[in-house]
């Protein structure tokens, strides 16, 4: 029988391999079978269906076929029960530690789901409305692209004039083209101290933190989506990032700081950075908040003041020049106490 067992039949009595049921099947039907005729299959003396004949040890008789069913029935209901022991053991273990549980009260659930989708603007509206009625002490935002719209502005104006009058303090970063939209100053003139603006070369994409607590973030291209975000975690990292924005943004009622290159403006320089880095006209524009066609009307006046004939012998007279890193931001913020700073 060498060269054959268990490993080449892996199955119990209750699952013979085909070499093995016909075996058997022979050895009940006749009485016994002769030994040469089983060594094919190791697993019927292993799995004891087959034992040596007292009589002739040339030959293998059968166990019973009865006999082996009380077996397999006495191992299936061993297992059985060892099972419902060990459920039994695992319920009371987790009743005591679950009795542990109750002992401390939870903490308070935050409102609503962490993470919520709202699909459509209504839906949107109506959620950025319910966080205006609970906002309590601030209000931060950042505002992507260029100049504002007065009908953008307007539409939110009820929510900030709500704000204004339970005492809600509101923070509001844009990028350096919103200061020249004369919607924007005067919804500024409006608010008075309530609101405090400052302006970027560029900034993240849209935003709106209601008291630490809820945020609200674009989902989609079109604004049509938006999420609202209400995990602590989240929400710390989006205030960690518009607090280290506010840091290096510039008041609004602040001068631009001077470039140090007679003939270039703030907006040129920060053009010429994105330049510097390989970017499109179109990814420049949208990064700044300004329309391709005035981009390239930079572009042209930066060409012309480097002296430059070429898109490639832009990007040289770019770092000659030193543009190709952006402009430290002025960090210098206005005397509190001075009317014009809010």
């Amino acid at each position: 029988m060498a060269g054959h067992g268990t490993d080449e039949h892996p199955h119990g009595a209750d699952r013979l391999c085909e070499a093995g049921d016909r075996v058997y099947s022979r050895a009940v039907r006749r009485g016994r079978v002769h030994r040469r005729d089983a060594e094919p299959v190791p697993c019927l003396l292993e799995l004891a269906l087959l034992h040596p004949d007292p009589d002739d040890m040339d030959w293998l008789v059968p166990t019973s076929p009865q006999e082996v069913m009380t077996r397999l029935l006495r191992g299936v209901y061993e297992e059985i029960s060892t099972s419902r022991r060990r459920v039994g053991s695992a319920v009371e273990a987790f009743e005591w530690y679950a009795g542990l549980g109750r002992q401390v009260q939870p903490a308070p659930a935050a409102e609503g789901p962490a993470i919520r989708v709202l699909d459509g603007l209504a839906r949107i509206q109506a959620a950025m409305d319910e966080a205006t009625q609970a906002c309590t002490t601030e209000v931060l935002t950042v505002q992507p692209g260029g100049i504002r719209r007065e009908a953008e502005l307007s539409e939110g104006l009820h929510r900030a004039m709500a704000l204004r009058r339970r005492g809600v303090r509101m923070r509001d970063l844009y990028t350096h083209v919103a200061r020249h939209g004369h919607g924007l100053l005067s919804y500024l003139e409006l608010m008075g101290d309530a609101v405090e603006a400052r302006t970027l070369d560029e900034v993240t994409d849209r935003l709106i933190l209601f008291d630490r607590t809820v945020a609200f973030i674009p989902a989609n291209a079109e604004r049509t989506m938006a999420l609202e975000l209400r995990h602590p975690a989240l929400v710390d990292y989006l205030v960690t990032v518009f607090d280290r924005f506010w840091r290096l943004a510039i008041p609004l009622t602040a001068p631009l700081p001077d470039t140090g290159i007679e003939g270039i403006s703030h907006r040129e320089r920060s053009i010429a950075a994105l330049l510097a880095e390989g970017h499109q006209d179109a990814v420049i524009a949208e990064r700044l908040g300004i329309s391709v066609r005035t981009c390239r009307a930079h572009i042209a006046r930066l060409s012309e003041t480097l002296g430059a004939a070429s898109r490639t012998q832009l990007g040289v007279r770019i770092a000659q020049a030193g543009l190709d890193r952006p402009h430290p931001p002025s960090l210098t913020v206005p005397d509190q106490e001075s009317p014009t700073a809010r």
